[in-house]
């Protein structure tokens, strides 16, 4: 896209931070509950889409059975890729943006072709969808498509559909300054709840509104970024299991005031997991979620932990930026990507960067060395 630029917007006579200056801060991305009200009132196009904090509490998921839709799937995609239908690598290896279709539109049989295609490409780009105007019963009928909903512990939703993870910043200048007081980035490398027994395979991802220029969002493949190491390193790899754990999170939501709808969840993963549909590993480790792996000490998990997170967030060379427009949707394997959000707007743009996840809950991660 052709990016300009345009002038601020005014500024607030209230802050819409949801913490004091002296507070600790947890990621500038995920607000844990409603702030004061600012004076200006919010310009975003769909504000039935603002974030609530209802009182809800959600028992942990049971086990459930997951067949992956990419399995059912036509291996050469003829329902979804028909003639008019145009597929643009983003990169080489990862990353592919379609145009030619509408999501709200496709039948079963085109969201089981396009699970293979998220599997194969690990993220997917949809521009001028009206997906964003279907509506909530629709939007999460569709995510139902590709796994069972996750509901996120502490952020905001939207009533009646809590499988609503709402992202929704309204230029929020002094909060982040504050941030930027405390840490020297705002990139958290995650998997989406990483946490949970059986993590989401397939993130759906809608923007509703955001700046002209700022706020992409960073994708690294963990599939490549387990190629690039040595067969040593990976074989030792292979054979470790991390602990997972919102407990962090839950105890800073309850902590500082906002609401936690689940009890802090607790899940044992493999390092390395082999993907269902095509057979591909991955690296699963990430900046937020863990907090130790089997076996091995503190320290010890530590330097492991940065040394593959340094790993993957220098290789630029399997990571894509995605930038952002209205009415966007991207859709992303969450078992082969680790991703983050940039915060690079502050200071030049004070306006709503305004969108919602819907996360399908997939199968248990695989090991690499599987006890039948």
């Amino acid at each position: 896209m052709a990016p300009h630029v345009a002038p601020p917007s005014p500024a607030l006579t209230s802050t819409s931070s949801s913490c004091s200056d002296d507070e600790e801060v947890y990621d500038i991305n995920v607000p844990i509950k409603a702030g004061p009200k600012p004076v200006r009132k919010p310009s975003t196009a769909y504000p039935n889409y603002l974030p609530t904090w209802d009182p809800n509490f959600f028992p942990p998921l049971p086990p459930f059975n997951f067949t992956d839709p990419g399995l059912r799937a036509d291996p050469l995609k003829r329902s979804l890729l028909l003639p008019g239908v145009i597929t643009t690598p983003i990169s080489p290896k990862m990353g592919t943006e379609v145009t030619g279709l509408q999501l709200s539109s496709l039948s079963s049989q085109q969201r089981d072709e396009l699970a293979l295609l998220v599997s194969e490409r690990k993220v997917v780009v949809f521009r001028d969808q009206d997906f964003a105007d279907i509506g909530p019963a629709q939007q999460q009928q569709f995510a139902n498509h590709f796994g069972k909903p996750n509901y996120q512990p502490v952020t905001g939703s939207i009533p009646g559909f809590p499988g609503f993870h709402i992202i929704y910043r309204d230029g929020n200048r002094r909060e982040i300054e504050r941030y930027f007081e405390q840490k020297s980035s705002a990139s958290i490398w995650h998997h989406d709840v990483s946490y949970e027994r059986q993590p989401p395979g397939y993130v759906v991802l809608c923007m509703l509104q955001c700046p002209e220029v700022g706020g992409d969002t960073v994708v690294a493949s963990m599939t490549e970024a387990y190629k690039r190491l040595s067969p040593g390193f990976r074989a030792m790899l292979d054979t470790l299991v991390a602990t997972h754990s919102s407990e962090r999170i839950s105890t800073f939501a309850r902590s500082h005031g906002g609401l936690c709808r689940k009890d802090p969840v607790t899940s044992y993963h493999p390092l390395v997991r082999v993907h269902p549909v095509t057979g591909e590993k991955s690296l699963f480790v990430n900046d937020e979620w863990i907090t130790g792996i089997q076996g091995w000490k503190k320290d010890e998990t530590d330097w492991l932990i940065k040394y593959l997170m340094d790993h993957i967030s220098k290789g630029h060379d399997y990571q894509i930026r995605l930038q952002w427009r209205p009415r966007t949707v991207v859709i992303f394997d969450n078992r082969s990507t680790c991703h983050t959000a940039t915060v690079d707007y502050d200071g030049v743009y004070e306006k709503e960067r305004h969108m919602f996840r819907l996360a399908a809950m997939a199968e248990k991660p695989i090991p690499v060395h599987r006890e039948d």
